[in-house]
């Protein structure tokens, strides 16, 4: 009703001279007025559909209508709280009627809210401070509904790019959503990582409470630090620092753990000034990498790396990428694509990820990959390749300029006993 309105009052000249110009008031859909609607609707629905508006909203620009994307940059960070009757409730219905006896404080107002749950601040009897997270009832419920009705309504807009292969994308946000509901896996993913990164204090996954853990409420102790986000105005080696650590983690995960906590939330990653440390969140989205698709991967990297394209398409073809009947345009553009993302591999010497114009470079090539393609990517590289961008952002938002990642990826591989990579 709202795009027919606009459409009324554009074909009368009424719109004329009011906010010309202006992304979100080019399309009759995507008004102001109708970006409010659905920014309020997705934020009090919370769940799937918000949190597949949080995943669109980290996509390019060249991919997703900009329009689009203004939108849903809005929904990131937003969720509305519970009322308090609904959060009483659902803490009783997993914890129990004397549930407030299991703590000597809890702060009725939620110092985080997201998609799924909203984070509570506790204290323990023993003095510890908790961080305890309660989802919001029935999400797990609501993950198909919510998903393909939001969907419907964007397909009806037309703002899709039919080469997204929006069902895919779909898909694959449905199966890791169920995850993120699961907290009981969650809790198991987040013990397994404690365990991977005993080796490397200079990163650190906080310890789980049992005792406030069950399949909607999940408690782990509460940790110090800032979001890595935030730390843009701390000196440059500081700077430095975190970035090295963000993209040895991204590495370390794919080629050692074969394990990797694929959430890109910045809120998942705190830094510690006083220990060094950089703080690990949120492991409900962790997935396997399979030892076939990480031996397949790592050569793609070393195509890039030694910018032999005839590598690139034989390991593009194998992972899933490309089919091998793609006309030449098309193969030609992916593996331009892979090239320039694999240019941090390319000179064993410091790269500077914040002097980079990869983006825009990408951004030439996206209109002919969207034309061309004729397969969706493999379901792994979804997750992967949103915590791969996450990393890589991470170094330019902090202007670093880090060993470069040929030197770190060796460093791994060898760690791992996987020295045959680098052949």
């Amino acid at each position: 009703m709202g795009t027919l309105a606009e459409v009324t009052r554009r074909s009368l000249g009424l719109r004329q001279g009011k906010n010309e110009g202006s992304l979100i008031e080019s399309s009759p859909f995507l008004t102001e007025a109708n970006a409010k609607r659905i920014v309020d609707t997705l934020c009090r629905v919370r769940g799937a559909a918000l949190k597949l508006g949080q995943m669109l909203s980290i996509q390019d620009s060249a991919i997703i209508n900009p329009q689009l994307q203004k939108i849903f940059e809005r929904v990131r960070q937003s969720a509305d709280f519970m009322p308090t009757w609904q959060l009483e409730a659902a803490i009783r219905n997993q914890l129990g009627d004397e549930w407030r006896s299991k703590v000597a404080t809890f702060d009725e107002r939620p110092f985080a809210a997201a998609s799924i749950g909203q984070v509570h601040l506790v204290t323990l009897h023993d003095g510890r401070s908790v961080a305890m997270k309660i989802q919001y009832p029935g999400v797990a419920e609501g993950i198909e509904s919510d998903i393909n009705n939001l969907v419907s309504s964007l397909k009806v807009a037309n703002i899709l790019p039919e080469g997204l292969f929006v069902d895919s994308v779909i898909e694959v946000a449905k199966k890791e959503l169920r995850w993120e509901c699961d907290y009981v896996r969650e809790a198991e993913c987040t013990r397994r990582f404690k365990e991977l990164v005993k080796p490397y204090p200079e990163m650190y996954v906080p310890e789980i409470i049992p005792e406030l853990c069950t399949s909607q409420v999940f408690a782990t102790e509460l940790i110090a630090g800032i979001p890595v986000d935030k730390c843009t105005e701390i000196d440059q080696e500081s700077r430095n620092y975190i970035s090295q650590q963000v993209l040895r983690l991204c590495l370390l995960e794919l080629f050692q753990f074969g394990f990797m906590q694929t959430d890109p939330n910045w809120s998942n990653f705190f830094y510690d000034a006083e220990t060094e440390q950089l703080a690990l969140l949120d492991f409900g989205a962790c997935r396997e990498y399979s030892k076939d698709f990480v031996d397949k991967y790592i050569n793609l990297i070393y195509g890039a790396a030694t910018q032999d394209r005839d590598i690139v398409l034989k390991y593009s073809q194998e992972l899933g990428f490309l089919t091998g009947y793609e006309a030449k345009v098309m193969t030609d553009a992916h593996i331009d694509a892979i090239m320039i993302l694999g240019e941090a591999f390319q000179e064993n010497k410091p790269f500077k990820f914040g002097d980079q114009n990869t983006t825009h470079r990408i951004q030439n090539l996206v209109p002919v990959m969207l034309s061309h393609r004729m397969c969706a990517p493999p379901e792994e590289s979804y997750s992967l390749h949103r915590k791969i961008t996450s990393s890589s952002v991470s170094q330019c938002c902090t202007k670093v300029t880090c060993p470069s990642a040929q030197q770190l990826c060796f460093r791994i591989t060898v760690a791992a006993g996987l020295v045959s990579y680098r052949q």
